[in-house]
């Protein structure tokens, strides 16, 4: 017998995710009788102490008798608990400075660390996440947006919204003007962001038909890494020779700044990879975006006028090309940009049903058939107080200052 935790979100600003629902755990143990689960009791998760209660499911303060710990965001320090196997996002990966103590303490602690975003496939491709709901609110966020700072519709929040159906019918009151609105990327955040265009029954067109054409209605071109760069040599490129050969590829995004009005940023950025534009390219007349949903929020780095994240209480902030600086988004010359960094957040319960889902179809099964595709090896960053072999190299970013 397997006993697993779903822990308390102790992280600020709350976070309401959770990695299984009521009814997602009832069909977790219906498919593995060998498990059982406790839940940390939480008075701010999205499904109440209650709810996992009337599912049949033990509800307790304290879950140091579970061996292993499902969480969604970091675990506070104070709150690990040795010797235990964990799951978070633990935003160590990327030798994130804020969390160097975090994954010390981790090893020093003994325990085991999975983190979901290495969750993956043979080939690399990421098993579970939140990047649909990511696409979604970051959609919706963006078009919000256009509404307020415009004075053409007020659509409300997506966090005040119960659910995803809810903030689907919110769109289905308004109508946009005739935008040109490219979306960037070919993973489950542009997905995401796609079927709220869908939903809003804005017609795709092709790159040519987008890049040359005027049109009375909004229409959106879907566009990746080969439309937006290209080779230095004038050779033709491939998608696989852009990913392992970035710096022979110079950005062609320009053509599409030139011709939009709204930009939704759904792609993956590699480090090396050209810039999608400068400050510099903002300050041209030619420059033709005024709207920007950067919902693959990198600071400071491809994007030039997504200068900070912002957040799901003040999700909007203006960018002046003049000054190269912040300034009311309501202004005029401003580029509204909309570059929150934990948009999945605003829909807690769609969000957590669907993590739920993936966890049960590609994780937990690891458990109980000797981690035969090997899911578990992969994700396992910490074993014995050490890094593991494939994450040998944060080595220097633990001894940093040490």
């Amino acid at each position: 017998m397997i006993k697993f935790a779903l822990i308390k979100e102790r992280k600020t600003p709350p976070d309401r995710r959770v990695v299984f629902s009521p009814q997602k755990l009832k069909e977790a143990v219906e498919k593995f009788p060998e498990a059982s689960f406790k839940v940390e009791s939480s008075d701010i998760r999205i499904f109440s102490d209650q709810e996992y209660r009337d599912a049949g499911f033990e509800v307790s303060e304290d879950v140091s008798d579970c061996d292993v710990m499902l969480g969604v965001k970091e675990v506070p320090i104070p709150a690990l608990i040795p010797n235990k196997k964990y799951f978070f996002f633990s935003h160590t990966i990327k030798k994130q400075p804020y969390n160097r103590d975090l994954l010390r303490e981790i090893l020093k602690n003994n325990i085991e660390l999975y983190d979901h975003e290495v969750i993956v496939n043979e080939t690399g491709g990421r098993l579970i996440g939140f990047g649909r709901y990511a696409g979604l609110v970051g959609a919706y966020n963006g078009i919000r947006g256009i509404g307020l700072k415009n004075d053409i519709f007020a659509l409300p929040k997506a966090e005040s919204l119960p659910d995803l159906n809810a903030m689907l019918a919110e769109l289905d009151k308004i109508s946009l003007p005739p935008l040109k609105i490219v979306l960037t990327g070919s993973g489950k955040v542009a997905h995401g962001a796609k079927e709220i265009l869908d939903h809003l029954k804005i017609k795709q067109v092709g790159v040519e038909e987008y890049l040359e054409g005027s049109f009375q209605e909004p229409v959106y071109c879907h566009i990746d890494v080969l439309d937006y760069n290209k080779r230095k040599d004038g050779k033709e490129g491939s998608a696989q020779d852009f990913y392992t050969h970035p710096e022979n590829y110079e950005s062609d995004f320009l053509r599409f700044a030139k011709a939009s009005d709204f930009f939704i940023a759904g792609h993956f950025y590699g480090e090396g990879a050209p810039v999608f534009y400068t400050a510099e390219d903002m300050k041209s007349p030619a420059f033709k975006i005024k709207y920007v949903a950067d919902i693959s929020c990198d600071i400071a780095g491809p994007i030039a006028s997504t200068i900070r994240p912002s957040t799901i209480a003040e999700p909007f902030y203006g960018y002046s090309a003049e000054s190269d600086g912040e300034v009311d988004f309501s202004e005029k010359s401003a580029i509204a940009v909309m570059a929150v960094d934990n948009l999945p957040c605003e829909l807690p319960k769609d969000a957590s049903e669907g993590f739920g889902d993936m966890f049960l179809k590609n994780v937990l099964p690891a458990f109980f058939d000797g981690d035969k595709d090997g899911i578990l090896e992969r994700a396992r960053m910490t074993k014995d107080g050490k890094l593991t072999e494939r994450f040998k190299y944060l080595q220097d970013y633990v001894d940093a200052g040490q």
